[in-house]
């Protein structure tokens, strides 16, 4: 038995890899192999903060490091404690969607703390 996976669309499994595809010779079908390796990668783990704890919708959070934020004259300063925090999929690099008296931010992880 192989382990390539069935056609999805025609659903059999007389399937084989081609390059960075997989291709099904019976309906002539073609879907990327790294489909398969897309969905661990959105299980890679919880956001973590700072310390390495992990945030959850919700959370409030503080800032342990000041931010210039791009495009503006506006600096979010360390300390500030930011409530209800939002974690979107498919984000970026930027993991958590907040709002600030100073407005709605997408901020990295990394420089904020859970209080």
């Amino acid at each position: 038995m192989s382990n390539l996976p069935a056609c999805p669309q025609c659903t059999l499994e007389n399937t084989y890899p081609d390059g960075d595809n997989y291709v099904c010779p019976d309906c002539g079908f073609e879907w990327p192999q790294t489909a398969t390796t897309e969905e661990g990668d959105a299980a890679s783990g919880p956001v973590k903060d700072a310390n390495g704890n992990p945030l959850t919708d919700g959370d409030t959070v503080i800032l342990i490091k000041d931010l210039k934020v791009k495009g503006s004259s506006i600096v979010l300063k360390k300390g500030t404690k930011i409530k209800g925090i939002r974690l979107p999929e498919g984000a970026g690099d930027h993991e958590v969607d907040c709002k600030t008296d100073q407005g709605a931010f997408m901020l990295k992880a990394e420089f904020m703390k859970k209080a």
